[in-house]
């Protein structure tokens, strides 16, 4: 191996925490990104538990389930805002027009992704932590009495929202900010497949393989069977995991392509729309 391959495949903890450095400076310096972080999770969890206290009002089943749709509210979250958390730390290089020179630079693309990602836990917990107290505090729901389950759950969520941060990331880099939308948006296309608030049941029959590809689709259906029956299914998250192992491989082989084609094409230093 040449001296320039060893460079190359270097690994530089100091480089992946100068980045996590310069976004956490980003970020504690503006008051209204803090304040997003909690506002619109706390407004999902507010709306969907009072519609969930009104239906435990009218309906045996859901005095069962307490708790189902909270618990389903704030482990969506965890999945939505980590793959935003994510993806909005890599846009703020291209607003920026940045993106160039950290390409330029020493930092190698998997240190980049690392710092990306301990970003989005960071911005999780601010904006998720506060949520879970006010659900506990409105609607005596305790997530963090799922114990180790949760610990699983929030593992397959969060390298499944890499995964996805990672590809739109890439896609954004190849074609400027006018695929920006995507990073706001792509969770949402697989909302209703990972069945985030009903059993996989509830979809048509030639629909339901489709929704066991996505490692999501184990977590949320594990959620319910804790809620409703009490019972941790680890087999669920052994197969959530498997499946992510894909999902992240494939998601980091496509944004290393993605680079390659900007950078062929010139389009690193061309960010716009």
């Amino acid at each position: 191996m040449t001296a320039r391959s060893e460079v190359a495949l270097s690994f530089s903890p100091r480089r992946v925490a100068a980045m996590m450095l310069r976004y956490w400076y980003l970020l504690r310096s503006s008051w209204p990104r803090l304040v997003e972080l909690v506002y619109w999770p706390t407004v999902q969890m507010i709306t969907w538990g009072f519609i969930q206290y009104y239906v435990m009002q009218k309906a045996g089943f859901f005095a069962r389930a307490g708790g189902t749709l909270i618990g389903a509210v704030l482990l969506w979250d965890i999945l939505f805002r980590g793959q935003l958390g994510f993806s909005i730390s890599f846009l703020e290089e291209m607003w920026s027009r940045n993106i160039g020179n950290l390409m330029m630079s020493p930092l190698r693309p998997f240190e980049f992704i690392l710092a990306l990602m301990a970003m989005s836990v960071v911005r999780l917990l601010i904006g998720v932590v506060p949520v879970t107290l006010l659900a506990f505090a409105f609607f005596d729901f305790n997530l963090y009495s799922l114990g180790f389950a949760l610990v699983a759950f929030f593992f397959n969520l969060m390298l499944t929202s890499w995964a996805v941060g990672i590809f739109v990331s890439g896609l954004v880099l190849r074609n400027g900010l006018g695929a920006e939308n995507f990073a706001w948006t792509i969770m949402f296309f697989f909302m209703p497949l990972t069945c985030v608030y009903y059993p996989v049941t509830t979809l048509p029959a030639w629909l339901q393989p489709f929704s066991w590809l996505l490692p999501p689709t184990y977590v949320f259906e594990g959620m319910r069977a804790i809620m409703i029956d009490h019972t941790f299914h680890p087999d669920l998250m052994l197969d959530a995991l498997a499946l992510n192992a894909v999902f992240f491989a494939a998601g980091a082989f496509g944004f290393l392509k993605l680079l390659q084609s900007a950078r062929r094409n010139g389009s690193l230093m061309q960010t716009g729309e």
